[in-house]
């Protein structure tokens, strides 16, 4: 039996419910710049490197190294395969993972020096999905299990509606934010992550508005769902019904935080299926975050659990100190 089948099994075993991730598979191409490239402008590029990437394998990467169990729900291309055996080893399922004959989705990463990011997307295989697929992915799931969803797939209208018939709770990261999203079945998702241009966008609010007022608006128009706001340095908020919990960031160094906010969902999401309260899994995803931005590259940036845990301890007694 493979590791990631291992794993699974372990979960299975303990009645933990397995996170299933319809999610992108790209290959990121990443360039480190002195500031992000004009228009009409050549820029030089002093570093370059090629990696695993996409909200999608970075959220199931985050949940597997994180200890939560997730199976991958995705398409690559046959040129890429190696992509298969690599998210293998770091214990997530694969065996819903299609290779594809189009080109895999890729994405080009400009890093600027103070670590912020740009970025130009390729769908490619991400946006092959089929009815009939998608059918046959939500079949094999049963009633309370958790599918978890962005948005660089195609279907999602489809296939939202379809795991809340079969019985499936919808945790929905919309990003990249598109006009599109707002047309989603979005009341029918348990939780939602955005950060805070993607909310200040959704709710039609100027991109400064406090998070209280983006929390505020979010209520109004999601109603009961649960509601992760994250705010970069600002901290992360949670939201359900009347309960409100806040999450203050970590002050460190920030080198890249590309997969940043991926290391984030995925954290809180293992925390989560381990039985954590909201503000556990807070404090466990701001940790986990605060380590991805320190490291170079999107899914080699995403922290294990002990190096989280050492750095939950540490933060601990320095503020007992």
């Amino acid at each position: 039996m493979s590791q990631s089948a291992l794993v699974l099994a372990d979960f299975l075993i303990g009645k933990a419910q397995v996170i299933f991730n319809f999610g992108s598979i790209n290959i990121d191409h990443a360039y480190r710049v002195a500031y992000f490239v004009r228009p009409g402008e050549t820029l030089e590029s002093n570093e370059y490197s090629v990696g695993l990437g996409g909200k999608g394998v970075n959220q199931s990467l985050a949940i597997a190294r994180a200890k939560g169990a997730v199976s991958h729900w995705g398409r690559v291309s046959s040129v890429d395969a190696w992509v298969v055996p690599e998210l293998e080893s770091a214990g997530v399922g694969v065996q819903d993972i299609e290779l594809a004959a189009e080109p895999s989705g890729h994405a080009i990463i400009q890093i600027d020096e103070r670590g912020e990011n740009a970025i130009l997307l390729f769908s490619g295989a991400n946006h092959g999905f089929t009815q009939e697929r998608m059918k046959a992915l939500v079949e094999q799931t049963t009633p309370g299990d958790t599918i978890l969803i962005q948005n660089e797939c195609n279907g999602l209208d489809q296939l939202i509606p379809l795991a809340v018939s079969h019985g499936c709770k919808v945790i929905f990261n919309p990003a990249p934010m598109t006009s599109g999203v707002s047309l989603l079945p979005l009341d029918q998702c348990e939780l939602l992550f955005f950060n805070r241009t993607e909310a200040a966008e959704l709710l039609e609010m100027p991109v400064e508005s406090s998070a209280s007022d983006l929390l505020r608006r979010c209520k109004e128009m999601l109603g009961d769902a649960e509601v992760v706001l994250t705010l970069g340095s600002e901290g992360a908020w949670y939201q359900r019904n009347d309960e409100t919990l806040y999450q203050a960031a970590l002050k460190v160094k920030v080198i890249d935080t590309t997969a940043a906010g991926d290391t984030f969902v995925g954290y809180f999401l293992a925390a989560r299926q381990a039985g954590m309260n909201p503000s556990k899994c807070l404090q466990r995803a701001t940790a986990a975050a605060a380590m991805a931005v320190q490291k170079r590259g999107s899914a080699s940036s995403i922290p294990v659990a002990e190096e989280v845990d050492r750095l939950i301890l540490q933060t601990a007694w320095e503020q007992f100190e």
